[in-house]
């Protein structure tokens, strides 16, 4: 689909508005901003915002990692992926051909090679479609091998059908494992290639670690370029690595004797060292780790692209739905000491113990570690602050200058989040950790999440965080949420959005802000606003003002629900503010007033409502208007059976958009007030009531504009003000080195917000402005990126007008002229 460019023209009293094609003429807001050029906000380290590494999606093996071979060394297991054999990915060519595990390994840690009864080959599929080549491009094959009598070795690439596309590489292998090289030549590009290995001659031929690595790396250190590429274009100031779920899941034990652990925790030793002498290892995700990218590889990539390395050590409690605490005080203590040992490997001298091992690998000098998390999204929070005491403990005696963050779990709010923050704060942490993953709307009303956080508490690290899909307007709720990260600066000292890399083929999780397949990579709507935030950020918040969007009411119709529970309903009523009757059933009759969505097993039984299929999930029934506001809702609920509670809804649009009040929520654990949006729901209120079985509620909801107050059996059970979605949001900073000032807006709505601006300074006469915009749904592909950076100059003053695009991210750079 083709695109028109309308290009913002330099004007002083107004800018053009660029159109988005078929949105016809767009309206326009009024809005004002002004900045107080006399006044200072917080200061922003260089190292605010950067990327999160994890292989999750094939962002290691298949990903950055350039390894071309898929299963090079056939540690393929079940334990992996149920799908998975010692040979996936292989397939003979000739001859016989057979995986071992025996004494004849190269190496105790690389337990399995593969033996052939010579005359034979076998060939490799990749990953993907297949081994991706260009035509005049290098590629250097490698192959541990053994044999019992002189054996002639080659080496191609080829098409599916076998055909040559390059060079051959022949070797003698001769007697015991050694290693045998060679460099193929393409002379035709594909993205079907098969790398086939066969020899000739009689005997038996063991072959392990089988590499084919393209010549042409980043940097030279074995990382795919264009995905390196990409992430060093964001400028990032640190990298985090390597989890995420693979630090905190599986076993923590080690890949030793007798029984060689499979489904392990994320253990940094295993990770480096001669790449045959690794560990394999499960991944949380659904397939297999070779640790080809381990922890010196990360550390290396953090220093090319110019960041601070932040590593992540497991603490011995399981998250991502495991949650799990191991007792073991001497496994603590050796992952204690594992983290000391990390600390002196990226930072001890090259006489040192571990800081030989790094020097022995490359790199003498130290890697500069300041900064070290423990732990990740642990739900038992008592469990993992007990253990992160005790590698802080450590870690200061030892090492005092090291930051060693915390976290505060899985989620924005809740339980665990209240009681890790609790703990975090009375011990003094110095950083802590948040995740989350919510809906646009989320990100738009909590643009003022950080206000009100303690100035003289624990900073914040904002880990991992991403609006719930990869479309624009996903990436224009993130840009206006982190116009709020800035003007925090002095709380949040660290941002990452999460996940980082996702192969198209290999998907776990979405969104995702850099997509790839074995041949081309392409940058996500998000990426891109990521990239112009990183590459604007400044020194210091000057501090600004804009005015606000009108809101609205909270409207909308009523609904009742039920999760895995069967449950019960009667005198339904909806009165106005005012008094008047708008709704109310009795169930004297039939259910014709109430809209069913399919779900459960809804009937009008002995003058009640009720949903009998205690297994049902989600059986959202509605009645009543879309356009109610100001109402009180009243109705009787009973649990009947099953393992939670009844949800009573309000402010309903659709089955995408609503709030409910989730009473005997998770398993009966607690309760909650959640929002759904867009089909995501986000938590508003929690607490711990927990819902009787056989026992009359009585439920009421007051609903006045934005404001909610809930009662239960007549007693106030909490109440809260929804946030507005704001749509248009600005930060505006300092850059130090240029002497220019920042102005970063978001307009994240269908109207062009026609804006008075106040820079409160003399500036020049001359701006440099990027801009995004397209539609709220457009996303980058492969094929075609329409949300990609605009720039262009303008003339500005002092004091001026401008109209911000429809679904805009704007960037104005200009030279302040008050300092000399």
């Amino acid at each position: 689909m083709s695109r028109k460019h309308v290009l913002l023209c330099a004007a002083l009293a107004s800018s053009l508005l660029v159109a988005v094609p078929g949105s016809g003429a767009a309206a326009e807001t009024d809005y004002t901003i002004k900045v107080d050029a006399t006044k200072k906000g917080a200061s922003i380290d260089d190292t605010m915002y950067g990327v999160f590494f994890e292989d999750i999606n094939r962002a290691a093996d298949g990903g950055l990692y350039a390894e071309l071979v898929q299963n090079r060394s056939f540690e393929y297991d079940k334990a992996d992926n149920a799908s998975y054999t010692s040979f996936t990915s292989w397939a003979p060519q000739s001859g016989a051909v057979d995986v071992a595990d025996d004494s004849g390994r190269m190496n105790e840690r690389n337990r399995r090679y593969l033996k052939l009864g010579l005359p034979a080959g076998v060939i490799n599929s990749g990953y993907n479609s297949g081994i991706a080549v260009q035509e005049g491009q290098r590629y250097d094959f490698s192959v541990w091998a053994r044999t019992d009598q002189p054996a002639q070795l080659t080496a191609a690439i080829t098409d599916p059908a076998g055909t040559p596309l390059g060079d051959q590489v022949k070797v003698e292998v001769r007697g015991g494992w050694a290693r045998y090289a060679g460099t193929i030549r393409a002379r035709k590009s594909t993205t079907t290639g098969r790398l086939l290995v066969t020899a000739a001659g009689s005997g038996t031929l063991s072959l392990d670690m089988v590499s084919l690595m393209p010549r042409d790396t980043f940097k030279g250190h074995g990382l795919r370029r264009d995905l390196a590429e990409k992430i060093a274009a964001l400028k990032p100031g640190f990298v985090r690595f390597p989890g995420g779920c693979l630090v905190n899941t599986g076993s923590h034990y080690g890949y030793d004797a007798p029984g060689y652990e499979r489904r392990r925790s994320y253990q940094w030793k295993d990770t480096i060292g001669p790449v045959e002498q690794r560990a394999t290892n499960w991944n949380f995700w659904g397939y297999n780790q070779s640790y080809g990218l381990g922890y010196y590889e990360y550390f290396q990539f953090a220093e090319d692209v110019g960041a601070m390395p932040l590593p992540v050590v497991p603490a011995l409690v399981t998250g991502c739905g495991q949650n799990r605490a191991t007792n073991d005080p001497a496994l603590l203590q050796r992952h204690v000491q594992d983290t000391l040992d990390l600390i002196e490997f990226a930072n001890g001298p090259a006489d040192s113990v571990w800081g030989r091992k790094r020097a022995e690998m490359g790199h003498p000098k130290p890697f500069k570690l300041t900064h070290l998390s423990v732990g990740n999204e642990e739900n038992l929070p008592d469990e993992f602050f007990a253990r992160f005491t005790e590698f802080r403990k450590a870690i200061n005696a030892r090492y005092p200058d090291i930051t060693v963050i915390s976290n505060s779990g899985p989620d924005d709010t809740g339980g665990t989040f209240d009681r890790l923050w609790q703990l975090n704060k009375q011990a003094g942490v110095k950083m802590v950790d948040e995740h989350y993953y919510n809906s646009p709307s989320w990100f738009l009303e909590n643009n003022n999440r950080y206000d009100s956080y303690d100035r003289n508490g624990p900073k914040v690290f904002l880990g991992e965080y991403a609006s719930l899909d990869n479309k624009y307007f996903n990436a224009l709720s993130e840009a206006a949420y982190m116009t709020g990260l800035e003007r925090n600066a002095d709380v949040v000292k660290l941002a990452s959005y999460a996940p980082l890399l996702s192969n198209e083929d290999y998907v776990q999780w979405k969104p995702d802000m850099i997509w790839f397949n074995n041949h081309a990579s392409w940058g996500s709507a998000s990426y891109e606003v990521q990239k112009l935030f990183m590459n604007n950020v400044g020194d210091q918040v000057v501090p600004s003002t804009a005015s606000a969007t009108s809101s609205t009411p909270i409207t909308g119709a009523i609904g009742l629900s039920t999760w895995a529970t069967a449950a019960s309903y009667d005198d339904v009523s909806v009165t106005s503010a005012a008094g008047q009757t708008l709704f109310s059933d009795d169930f004297s009759g039939t259910d014709a007033k109430w809209a069913k969505s399919g779900r459960g097993a809804w009937n009008v039984v002995n003058g009640a409502y009720v949903q009998s299929d205690a297994a049902a999930e989600d059986t959202l029934v509605t009645a009543g208007s879309r356009d109610w506001s100001d109402y009180t809702l009243q109705v009787k609920a009973t649990k009947q059976s099953g393992r939670e509670g009844f949800l009573v809804a309000f402010g309903v649009q659709d089955t995408g958009n609503y709030y409910w009040w989730n009473l005997g929520g998770w398993n009966n654990t607690q309760s909650a007030v959640e929002k759904a949006s867009g089909g995501a729901k986000n938590t508003v209120l929690t607490n711990g009531t927990r819902i009787e079985t056989g026992r009359v509620y009585d439920v009421r909801v007051e609903v006045r504009g934005r404001h909610v107050a809930l009662f239960l059996d007549g007693q106030k059970w909490g109440e809260f003000t929804d946030q507005v979605a704001e749509p248009f949001r600005q930060v505006v900073t300092r850059d130090l080195a240029t002497g220019e000032l920042i102005v970063k807006v978001v307009n994240a709505q269908d109207n062009a917000a026609r804006t008075s601006i106040d820079l409160g300074m003399p500036v020049a006469s001359t701006a440099r402005v990027t801009v995004l915009q397209g539609r709220p749904d457009d996303v980058n592909t492969e094929f075609a990126q329409p949300i990609k950076p605009r720039t262009t100059q303008m003339s500005v003053r002092k004091s001026f007008s401008h109209t911000f695009p429809p679904n805009s991210v704007t960037v104005f750079r200009v030279k302040d002229r008050s300092r000399k």
